[in-house]
C-alpha cells in the first residue's frame, strides 16, 4: 500500500520524525485557508503516487492567497503522468541549506533491512546510483539485533552529511528506521532530508510503502484508503479481493500464483501480443473465484481473448476446470477462453474442459501454445 505524500508525513510525525507545517486541501478554496492558517509562504504541492511533479508543474511556492488561489486552481484536476490530482498537500515553505536523501527497504538477498544515505538529496537515487554509486552509504542491519546510535553515526560520517546535520540526521535516522519497522513498512524514504540554515534536519519529503500482510494488525491504515490511483478495472478487482494490475493490450490474463502470472505476461509478450492485465487468482480457483475475475476482464473492452493459465499444486486442475464450466455459464463472455492446465488432476481436469470445447473455449496442451492461440485470437477481433 503506497501512500500520497501527505500521508507519508503524517506516518512519520507519528514516529517522532520533524515535518515542516502543513494541511491537505481538496479545493481551491480549502487550499487557501489551509495557506492562511499554515502561513505564507506556501508550496502547494500535487498529491500523486508518482515521481516527476515538479517538472509536471504539480508543485509551485506561493507568497499570497491569489497565487495559492491561481496555483491550486491549475494543479486540481491536472493529469501527471497518467495519475489525476485530486488532492493538494499545503506546506509551509522552508528555507534549505543542503537537501540529503535518506530510506530503509528490504535487501531480499541479503536477508537484512538496507539504509541508503546520501548528501546528494533532492534528485532521483536511480540517477545518482547511476553516475556515482560511491555517493551513497549503505548500511545492512541485521533484523534480529537491529540499529544502534553506533552504527547510525558510523553511517552518517561514510555518506560525508555536513557536520552541523550529524546530530539531527543522527536522531531522525534512528526514528526513520524505528518508523519503517515499527510501522510494518516495506520502504520509508525521505527525499529530500534538509538542513535548515538553523541547523534543523527534517523530512521535506516522503515516500512510504506499507507492507499490506501486517493489514491485520493496523486498523487505522483504513484512513489511507480511498484515493488511491486506481482504473476502474483494479478498483473492481479490488473489490473482489482479487490481486489485479491492469495493463494496455488485449489478452485478458488469469493465472494461480504471482510468479506464474508474470511468466504468463512475459510470453504472451515474446509471442507478439500485448497483455491487457497481469490477474493473480492464488490458491483458490472454484466457480465463484472464476466468475469474479472473469467479469473483470470482461468489463475490459480492449480484452480480445482470454489466457487461463493454471499449474496444479494444492489447487486441483479439476477443480479448476469445473469453476471455469461454471464461470462460463454464468458469465457472458465477449472474448473466447483459452485454458492450459497442468499439475495435481491435470488428466481430469482437461477430460472435463474437453467435454464442454467450443469456439469459445479452447484448452491447449502447453503454456506456449496456449499463449499463440490467445494472441491469435485477439489479433482477429
Amino acid at each position: 500500500m503506497d501512500l500520497f505524500e501527505y500521508q507519508g508525513k503524517q506516518y512519520f510525525a507519528r514516529h517522532g520524525i520533524a515535518i515542516s507545517p502543513g494541511a491537505v486541501a481538496d479545493t481551491v478554496a480549502a487550499a487557501v485557508s489551509a495557506a492562511d492558517q499554515v502561513g505564507y509562504p506556501v508550496v502547494v504541492k500535487a498529491q500523486v503516487q508518482v515521481g516527476g511533479r515538479g517538472k509536471a508543474g504539480g508543485i509551485k511556492l506561493a507568497h499570497t492567497a491569489d497565487e495559492v488561489r491561481f496555483h491550486a486552481g491549475n494543479i486540481l484536476g491536472m493529469d501527471i503522468k497518467g495519475h489525476v490530482v485530486r488532492r493538494l498537500w499545503i506546506e509551509k515553505a522552508s528555507d534549505i541549506k543542503k537537501e540529503y536523501y535518506a530510506s530503509f527497504t528490504l535487501d531480499r538477498s541479503a536477508r537484512q533491512h538496507l539504509g541508503m544515505l546520501s548528501a546528494q538529496g533532492g534528485v532521483d537515487i536511480e540517477e545518482v546510483a547511476a553516475t556515482n554509486p560511491a555517493a551513497i552509504a549503505l548500511l545492512h542491519v541485521d533484523p534480529h539485533t537491529g540499529l544502534s546510535e553506533a552504527a547510525v553515526r558510523d553511517w552518517v560520517a561514510r555518506a560525508a552529511l555536513d557536520a552541523e546535520a550529524v546530530e539531527g540526521a543522527v536522531d531522525i535516522l534512528q526514528k526513520l528506521y524505528a518508523c519503517y519497522v515499527n510501522g510494518d513498512a516495506s520502504l520509508a524514504e525521505i527525499n529530500p532530508l534538509i538542513l535548515t540554515p538553523a541547523h534543523e534536519v527534517r523530512a521535506l519529503d516522503a515516500k512510504v510503502s506499507l507492507d499490506e500482510a501486517a493489514l491485520f494488525r493496523h486498523p487505522e491504515w483504513a484512513e489511507f484508503t480511498g484515493l488511491e490511483s486506481l482504473d476502474e478495472r483494479e478498483r473492481e478487482a479490488a473489490e473482489k479481493d482479487l490481486q489485479y494490475v491492469g495493463l494496455a493490450g488485449s489478452v485478458g490474463i488469469i493465472a494461480n500464483g504471482a510468479g506464474l502470472a508474470m511468466s504468463t505476461v512475459d510470453i504472451v509478450t515474446q509471442v507478439g501480443g500485448a497483455p491487457a492485465n497481469f490477474l493473480d487468482i492464488g490458491g483458490g480457483a472454484n466457480a465463484d473465484r472464476m466468475v469474479d475475475a472473469l467479469t473483470v476482464i470482461n468489463d475490459d473492452p480492449a480484452v480480445k481473448a482470454i489466457f487461463i493459465n493454471i499449474f496444479g499444486g494444492i489447487t486441483r486442475c479439476d477443480e479448476v476446470a469445473r469453476g471455469i464450466v461454471e464461470a462460463g455459464r454464468r458469465v457472458t463472455l465477449r472474448a473466447p477462453l483459452v485454458v492450459r492446465l497442468d499439475g495435481t488432476n491435470a488428466v481430469e481436469g482437461r477430460a472435463i474442459l474437453t467435454a464442454n470445447e467450443s469456439d469459445r473455449l479452447l484448452m491447449k496442451p502447453d503454456m506456449l501454445t496456449a499463449a499463440q492461440t490467445a494472441v491469435a485470437l485477439a489479433a482477429r477481433g
